[in-house]
């Protein structure tokens, strides 16, 4: 029986549960929903998750969404290899970083991709952000360092849960020029994730789709339209509000080309 992952390639959430996949060995097939990014959400996408985002994960008659519920699903329904650790402290620790990353930093990349990539705040508001986003980093990597201490994996031992809730987040940073330095504790980890089949070949993935992204002048021409539109929710609203981007979103929602989690009716 096949397993669907609907995602999309720079989507570091969808990015986590196909590192889990392939980890376990679980062959997947993965689909981009047609209509992603224009608020309209149908078909088997909407059965599978009704807030119209990505990941939604289908096995047979089963569909998750939800990034976290999908690993907690993929750990219960293919226990080999373990990612999660042993013992219940360890793994509220690895939670705990995954909550971190799920909130404060994916909100800091996606709001240098809205600077960088779709030219919300030309000039000097732009720089303004972007400075924020930069010490906002810093301040991340610094504590990440502290939490994998003197050991090779957040996981502990080995390779597992807790590395594959940073590295996605962690590689979009330094794509925008703001990850770790190489020669870091933190830079040197991420050598060793990337050394993984199953890292790599994520991490492929979403070079490309960035590139494409950048190198078409069509999305950005569907920004502009109101055709393509960029979700505001929560961490990300906030953080665009305290970083200073108020009269960003204000142009944003005048235009008509961000928007909200998708309401159920």
């Amino acid at each position: 029986m096949t397993v669907t992952l609907f995602e999309h390639p720079l989507s570091p959430y969808s990015q986590k549960n196909k590192i889990a996949l392939r980890e376990k060995g679980v062959a997947f097939e993965v689909v981009t929903p047609e209509a992603m990014g224009t608020g309209h959400v149908a078909g088997q996408f909407a059965a599978a998750n009704p807030r119209g985002e990505v990941p939604a994960l289908i096995d047979g008659d089963t569909s998750v969404f939800d990034s976290t519920i999908i690993q907690d699903y993929i750990e219960e329904s293919w226990p080999t290899p373990a990612l999660l650790p042993a013992t219940p402290a360890q793994r509220a620790r690895v939670r705990m970083i995954e909550e971190i990353m799920d909130t404060q930093y994916e909100a800091i990349t996606w709001g240098m991709m809205e600077v960088r990539v779709f030219d919300r705040a030309p000039g000097a508001a732009g720089e303004a952000l972007l400075a924020r986003a930069r010490g906002q980093l810093d301040g991340l990597h610094a504590w990440l360092t502290t939490q994998l201490g003197d050991a090779d994996w957040f996981n502990g031992a080995a390779f597992g849960w807790g590395d594959i809730a940073v590295i996605p987040f962690v590689l979009g940073a330094t794509g925008y020029g703001c990850g770790p330095a190489p020669d870091s504790a933190l830079g040197k980890w991420v050598k060793r994730c990337l050394a993984r089949p199953s890292v790599s070949q994520s991490a492929a993935e979403a070079q490309a789709a960035a590139s494409a992204v950048t190198d078409s002048g069509l999305l950005k021409a569907a920004l502009a339209s109101g055709a393509f539109k960029r979700e505001y929710r929560d961490h990300r609203l906030e953080w665009m509000l305290r970083s200073g981007g108020l009269e960003v979103l204000q142009a944003g929602m005048a235009a008509g080309n961000i928007r909200f989690s998708h309401e159920l009716k």
